[in-house]
């Protein structure tokens, strides 16, 4: 059985005053490629994870986006996200 997997993750540091957004893709149980607001772009770890990374770091538009995720996804629900 092939599996595919995404994952979005907000990581709360000082409350929202320093945050942390995460996006990992799995197959298989392995991890092909990632996004993380500290860096700044997504990062392949297999050859094809490192193929679709460069394709999606190339969208000008798409990277402005996911990088306002960190705004939109993580500080606006962080009422939600924390106990």
């Amino acid at each position: 059985v092939l599996q595919h997997m995404f994952k979005s993750e907000c990581h709360f540091i000082n409350g929202t005053e320093r945050v942390r957004y995460m996006q990992r893709y799995f197959y298989n149980r392995l991890q092909d490629a990632m996004f993380d607001s500290d860096v700044g772009h997504y990062v392949g770890f297999t050859p094809y994870g490192e193929k679709v990374a460069r394709a999606w770091n190339s969208d000008p538009k798409g990277m402005e986006y996911t990088r306002g995720q960190v705004d939109r996804y993580c500080r606006s629900n962080y009422e939600v996200f924390t106990p």
